[in-house]
């Protein structure tokens, strides 16, 4: 996958993580909540995934 589509997957793993931890609690329900916090953790390492590469593109565009 590419930078973009890292970054991209990210954003949408957190935004569904954030919602299901938020049903979890309004639910009163932790699995739910803990499923919404593994998936909002996953999306920030996608999105740190696609930061690195991007800047490891950087790095060879300038040699």
């Amino acid at each position: 996958m590419g930078e973009m589509t890292d970054k991209i997957k990210g954003h949408t793993n957190e935004a569904i993580g954030k919602a299901k931890r938020a049903a979890g609690e309004a639910l009163d329900r932790p699995d739910i909540k803990a499923e919404g916090d593994a998936q909002e953790a996953k999306g920030d390492l996608q999105k740190a995934k696609g930061a690195a590469k991007g800047a490891v593109k950087d790095v060879v565009n300038k040699t």
